[in-house]
Parts: structure tokens; sequence; C-alpha cells
């Protein structure tokens, strides 16, 4: 079956309106196995059998969208009438000319057929009838006396013209003869039992009525008017009319494009939401609901991307395929493909033993290595075991910070090992990992660790697997599982067992004779050495020497490293190694090729490069008059601006996602430059102009930077452990909302007696009843229970004494700033303000 006639599954389910584990339930039981995923193509055979099945469920959806297509288009209709009557309003005004016909009013009748005697009775009670009706009109005229006789003749021959040769052929022609046009009514013939002939009448013509009255009156006022209209005019309301169907056009096609999206292969989840002109949230959304697990800096492929914007009304137009076609990669024969060893990305919660694993199967302490005790970094080691087979293992972090590592672990691997600890329950990161891990389709082995210890349940464990719906093979599933201790290496060699019984199953093979091809695990800058960049090769032989581009960067390998940092040759397939020489730091998860001419490597690098910098001019994100708007509303809005260093790619993408969730409305986590390596001066430069602050993850200032950072007043804060990093930004952020104000009533007294002194004012005489009253306090005077004023003390005196405070059962002098009006049994109440610190919402 081609491509094209294969459905994908996320149309077929928004067709039938059913869910997937029904599909792929259904199919199953048909024989036809496919995974559940609504990215999954399925055959036209598949189709028809989704059809035959589901036809019920699908009439009922089109009949419930017919439905709400009628409502629809009811409201058109009833809009559409709505507009035309309004219409016909503005019409009726602009046409005020009104018919004023005189019509003839009926008075009686003349029976044409009745005797001459009878009609003339009739037409004389008809004319007394109108007589009766009408007002009678009398005609002034005057009479002739008659003629006249002056005397003189007139000669009438005088008066003739000469004929001519012309005028003689004229009378001689024979005249023509002339069709009379009246139309004879049948009625008016003549009747032979009548004495009298009746002669030829027209018919009457009907009176018009008032709509064609109105027409006709329109039609002629158009007329007029367009008969005012010279030949120029005629010819400017055309052009007028072309320039604006054209304009219209042009509008259609910018919307158009305005659906067209453009994007590159290096674009993330953030990204994409600008350009559409969404929130991120929404997309993480519409991924969710396509069994997608993505965070907001993450990168999405061609195939998710396409998804997604098909959910918003978007169409993806990928500028990077002409690259892409550019980099050919030759099929491989049989013959020439070897096995290689298994790729195993070691997944699960933090601190549930996934180092230690590792470090009991390579016989070494990586743990006492890493900061805090905790995985940062991806990493990649090869393993060779007693019996002389390899495996190579990816050690992802389990901090809930670095989903995006586990998620591109899961992309490279064949084989994914998740560490539960027996001591512990299923955690969220532990649940993140097996998603992964489903979402790529890659089988998984459950290692139940820490089982040495008095407190551990693995069958509390496999029962809680139980109900996400991952059954082992203890309680009758597919999945296999091992109990383990890392610690003391129980039920380790049958873990690498079972992981090497999978990779037989899977027939994992490649070719180490082609040129090399893979991708970046994680890059890093070298104080002394430069970029060092670590690979997984996964086809083919990468040697010294070789041309080679990943991402945006090229170069030559200058040097090849193992894990142990010794020095090799070459590194063959399924095999991670660490590379020197390229001329910056790819991104981790980006596709690394190498090329025979350095020439072709540079040329598709320097393409990569400008389509980046093209797509950062597209989704820079402007400020718009809504943004000003949301932030007036909010009365104190806070912008905080951050330069991110990192000592490799994985890290500073898990801290930059971490610090933007911080974000809330009052304050917006703005992060302005993030990069791999040391901090430079012109780091400094940058957040001394920003107004930024520098966080070092693991990286130290360079050169002059620290005495730069002291004279421009720039703030460096250096971290080695990620949630020390997350918290302290969050303390900072707390310091920078304004705080909330805090009432707290310190005492009250009762106004005994007033004295009035010129030049100062009226001081109240006061008995401490409750409390304690301090110089700084702030007052409320009361009078029979209502508030008179609010304000501060001018003065508080014991005896002649200033004091600073005055306790219950004292008496006490008290003067009111700007306040004079106060009388004896008025109550006064002592509070003071305190700021307290506000909390951002984890």
């Amino acid at each position: 079956m081609s491509e094209l006639n294969k459905i994908r599954l996320n149309k077929v389910l928004r067709e039938f309106n059913i869910s997937l584990e029904r599909v792929v339930e259904f199919l199953s039981s048909k024989g036809h196995n496919i995974e559940a995923r609504p990215t999954t193509k399925i055959s036209q055979i598949q189709y028809d059998l989704l059809l035959n099945e589901f036809s019920s469920d699908r009439s009922s959806k089109v009949e419930s969208d017919d439905l709400s297509e009628e409502k629809k288009k009811e409201k058109e209709v009833i809009k559409a009438k709505a507009e035309q009557e309004k219409e016909l309003k503005i019409q009726r005004k602009v046409i005020t000319s009104k018919s004023s016909i005189q019509q003839f009013k009926k008075v009686g009748e003349i029976d044409l057929e009745k005797p001459v005697s009878q009609k003339k009775t009739e037409e004389k009670n008809i004319v007394e009838n109108i007589d009766k009706n009408s007002s009678k009109i009398d005609t002034k005229y005057e009479k002739l006396s008659g003629i006249k006789e002056t005397g003189q003749t007139i000669n009438l021959e005088s008066f003739k013209k000469p004929e001519s040769k012309d005028d003689t052929d004229q009378k001689t022609k024979r005249k023509r003869r002339r069709i009379a046009k009246d139309i004879i009514n049948k009625d008016s013939a003549v009747d032979k039992n009548k004495n009298f002939k009746i002669t030829k009448s027209k018919v009457a013509p009907a009176l018009p009525s008032d709509d064609e009255v109105q027409k006709q009156i329109k039609e002629t006022l158009e007329k007029l008017q367009t008969s005012s209209k010279s030949r120029a005019s005629k010819y400017r309301k055309e052009k007028r009319d072309t320039h604006k169907k054209r304009f219209e056009e042009d509008v259609e096609k910018t919307e158009a494009e305005k659906k067209v999206i453009k994007v590159t292969e290096f674009i993330t989840v953030g990204e994409i939401a600008t350009m559409m002109d969404v929130s991120g949230n929404e997309i993480i959304s519409a991924c969710m609901s396509l069994g997608i697990m993505v965070t907001m800096n993450q990168r999405l492929d061609a195939e998710i991307l396409t998804l997604v914007a098909d959910e918003f009304g978007f169409e993806v137009e990928f500028v990077t395929a002409e690259i892409e076609e550019s980099i050919q990669e030759e099929d491989d024969s049989p013959d020439n493909l070897k096995p290689r060893p298994p790729i195993v990305t070691v997944m699960g919660h933090v601190d549930h033993g996934k180092t230690s694993l590792l470090d009991y199967v390579r016989n070494e302490n990586v743990i006492a290595g890493e900061s805090g005790g905790i995985t940062q970094h991806i990493g990649a080691y090869n393993v060779e075991l007693k019996n002389g087979n390899k495996i190579t293992f990816l050690d992802t972090p389990g901090h809930e910070a670095f989903t995006a590592m586990r998620a591109r672990g899961t992309q490279l691997t064949d084989i994914a090992v998740i560490v539960i600890a027996a001591d512990d329950d299923i955690m969220p990161q532990t649940k993140e990992a097996i998603s992964h891990a489903q979402a790529a389709g890659v089988p998984m082995i459950i290692a139940i660790n820490k089982i040495d210890r008095d407190v551990a349940n693995p069958d509390k464990i496999k029962e809680k697997l139980s109900g996400m719906n991952i059954l082992v093979e203890d309680w009758g599933g597919k999945i296999q599982s091992q109990d383990i201790s890392a610690l003391k290496g129980t039920g380790v060699e049958e873990l690498l067992e079972k992981i090497m019984l999978e990779a037989e199953l899977l027939e994992l093979k490649a070719n180490p004779e082609k040129l090399a091809s893979g991708s970046v695990i994680e890059a890093r800058l070298d104080k002394g050495k430069g970029y060092i960049t670590t690979l997984l090769v996964q086809n083919g032989n990468l040697l010294v020497g070789d041309y080679f581009l990943a991402g945006q960067y090229s170069g030559k390998v200058r040097a090849l490293y193992d894990e142990r940092g010794n020095q090799i040759d070459s590194a063959g397939p399924s095999m991670p190694v660490s590379v020197l020489g390229l001329d910056g730091a790819p991104q981790a998860g980006d596709k690394f090729n190498v090329f025979v001419d350095e020439k072709e490597a540079k040329q598709i690098a320097s393409k990569r490069t400008q389509l980046v910098r093209e797509q950062s001019v597209r989704t820079q994100k402007h400020l718009t008059l809504d943004e000003i708007g949301r932030r007036i509303a909010l009365g104190e809005f806070k912008e905080l601006n951050i330069i991110l260093k990192g000592d490799v790619d994985g890290s500073v993408e898990a801290l930059s996602d971490s610090f933007e969730k911080l974000s809330t409305d009052e304050i917006h986590v703005n992060i302005v430059h993030k990069a791999v390596g040391a901090i430079t001066e012109s780091d400094v430069l940058l957040a001394s102009a920003s107004d930024a602050i520098i966080i070092g993850f693991n990286v130290r200032p360079s050169g002059n930077a620290r005495s730069i950072a002291d004279k421009e007043d720039v703030d460096i804060r250096n971290y080695s452990i990620i949630y020390d990093a997350i918290n302290d930004l969050k303390d900072a952020m707390e310091g920078m909302l304004s705080p909330d104000l805090k009432e707290e009533v310190s005492g009250a007294a009762e106004i005994r007696e007033t004295f009035k002194i010129s030049k100062i004012g009226t001081i109240a005489g006061c008995m401490m009843t409750d409390g304690k009253v301090y110089r700084k306090s702030n007052v409320r005077l009361i009078r029979e229970g209502i508030v008179i004023t609010t304000t501060t003390l001018a003065s508080l005196k014991r005896f002649q004494d200033d004091v600073k405070e005055v306790s219950k059962g004292y008496d006490c002098g008290i003067q009111l700033k700007n306040y004079n009006d106060i009388k004896v049994g008025d109550s006064l109440e002592f509070y003071n303000q305190l700021e307290v610190k506000k909390k951002i919402k984890s």
C-alpha cells in the first residue's frame, strides 16, 4: 500500500467519534496489530474494517454535525434577512419621490348590447350621478361676431414651387398601402341580428400599479444620474472597481499566508506558540491529547509539528527540506549489515539508584563525582560483559527539571530500563519515563532496586504497575522485570541477561563500513581544548580526520576520546565518543553526518545558521498593546532578566525550562541569552545593558569578566546543583514582589480629660485599657463606635517626659497629628502595619 493511501489514526478517531483503545483492540481482534499512537497510519483495508464496525457511531456523529450545520444555516438566513431589511430601509430613505397620479372613479356601466333608447336613459343617470359626486365647472367663452371683409386679394400661384423631375417621378410611383395597426376587438364586429353597426375601437390600457410606478421612477432617476456621467468618469469607476477587486484578492492571499507558518528543524514549543499567536500551555495540551509529553523548550519533530499546527488550523512549511535532501544516505545491502551492541537507556526517579546500578556494572564510582549525589548530565558508557558481549548505557537524570533529557534518551535507545526503588512509590518522574518509552515504542525492562532494605516491598511496586496497565511476567504480562540491589549486586547479572535476550529479539544490525552518522548527546566548552561534543554513532565508522556536520556547526575530527578519557582512532556503531574539532556547541539531540568534502559541510552549516537566525527573528515576541494593557491592569508588573551559561547544553536547556515555569502574572522571567561555556566579558556587558543577572551552572567567569562585573555592579551567581539555582531564583522573585500589608492592633486607651494649650493644640489625658502604645504607632479616634479619623501620634508623654511606650494600666498624655477635635469619652485604638513577604505559587 503506498504512503498516499494511508490514513492517520487521529483523523479516523475524529471521523468515527471513538477512542484510541477501542480502535487498537478491534483491529487486534481482526489480526491487525498497530501502535497505540494517534500519529500511526492505517491502510485502506483497516479503514474499511473500522467503517463496517463503527458505521453507527459515524452516522450519529454525522447527524450531530448536520444538526449543528442546520442551526448555523438558520442563523445565517436570519442574519441575511436582517441585513436585507436594513438595506431596504436605506434605499427608502434615498428615494423620496412619490407618485401623484389621479385615478378614475367608477360611477356606473353602459351596456352596449341594449337598445339605443335604453342606453340614453342610462347615460343620463350616470351624468346626473357625476354631477352629484363632483363640482360643476362652468365654461367661459366669447361669441365671435363673424368675418370681416378687407377688400384685398391673394394670388395663390405665387406660392407654388416649380415641379422638379423627382417630384414628377414621385407622382408616377405607386403609393404603398398602409396597414392599420389598430387592434380589432372581436366583440366590435357587425352583428347581423342588429340594425346598427359597431365601429372598431382600441382596447383601453390597464392602469399601472403602485409598485410599477415606483419602479419606473427609480429607473428614471438612475437614467438621469448615469446620463450626466462622462466617458472619463465611467473609466475612473471601472478603474476603482478593478483596484478594489485586486485589493480584496491581496487581502485574501495575505490571510491565507498567515495560516502557513515556515519553520526549521530547530524549533521549540515556545517558538511555535509565538508564531501561531497562542499560549504555550495550549500547545502542550494539544500534544498531551495526542499522547505526547512535551515541555516549553523541547524541540518538536516534523510529524508532531504538522499535527499540532493542524489542530490550530495552520499549515507547516519546512524550510530545511532542501538542506535535508542534500544529505543523502546510501541504502545498506543486507550483506554489509553486521550485529551491533544494543543502546540501553536507564531511566527513573531521582535517587532510585540508576547511577549506582551503572557503577556496579562498570566497576566505577561515577556518582561520587556528581554534585549533590544526583545525575545532571546524560552519561554514555560502553560496557563489555564477561561473555564478551557489549552494551551501551545512557544514564539520564531523574530530577523533574530534566524532562527533555529523558525524552531525548528514549529517542536514541533500543531498550529502556526503568529503575524503581522497592522502598518507595512509583513517583511522577517514573510515570513520565514510562510514558516516554511507550510513546517512542521502545521495549521496557523493569528493574526493582533496593531489595536489600528491610522496608522493601517489590510486590507493592508490581501492584502499582498493574494499576497503570503494565503487567510484568511474574503477574502474567509480557514486560520483563528483575529484583536487584545495585549496592550489593544482587540480580544484576540476571538483569544483563534479560537485556541481551531482548536485544537478540530485536536483531540489531548496522553497516560499519559507511560514513558515520548519529546523534549529539551533549556539548560543552573546555577552556584548553575548545568545544567538545559527545556523540553516539548509530551507523558507520567515525575516524580521526573526517569532516562532519552537527546541527548548524561543522568541523574536522581532530581527536576522539572514549567515556574514560582515553584517546582512540575510530568509533563504530552504538559507541559513545567525545569529539574535538567542531566550531560551536550543537544542541543535544541534533543529528550528525560525515562528509567526504569539507566545502559541502560548511555550505550546509552556513545555510542552517541563516535559517536559525531567520527563525529567531520570526519567533521574537514583541510588546503589544494588549500586553501593555495587561501590565497596567496589574499595576506593579516586574520583569526579571537572566543570562544563563552552563557547562553542557542539556543542563542549560533544563534550567531555562525550569526558570520560565516560575513566571507569574506579576513577575515575568525573561531569558535574555543562554549558551554553553564560561561567563565572558560580553555576557557581563550584555547583562549591564539589559539590567540582567548572570547565572552560571558549573562554569566560572573568565578573564576580566569578574572585575568588569564588579565595576558595572552586575550580579553573578554560580551553582553546581540545579535545585539550588531554582530555589534561589524563586526567593529573588519573592523579594521583587510588593509585600502584603498586615495590620496588628497593639493596644487601646480611653480619653479621660482634654487640655487645650495655645500654639500647641489639644492634649488628650488617656488611660491605657489594653496592650501598649508605641511612639511610632498609628491611631484611630473612635467616638460612639464610629471611626472619626485615622492618623499618627504627634507626641507621647508620661508626666513631663517623652516616652517610647506606655503599657496597660498607666495614664499618659497624647497629642494627635494635625487633629484637635478630641472629646472626653472618646476611645483610641493603636495599631502597627507589618509587611508580609509574598510567596510564589508553585
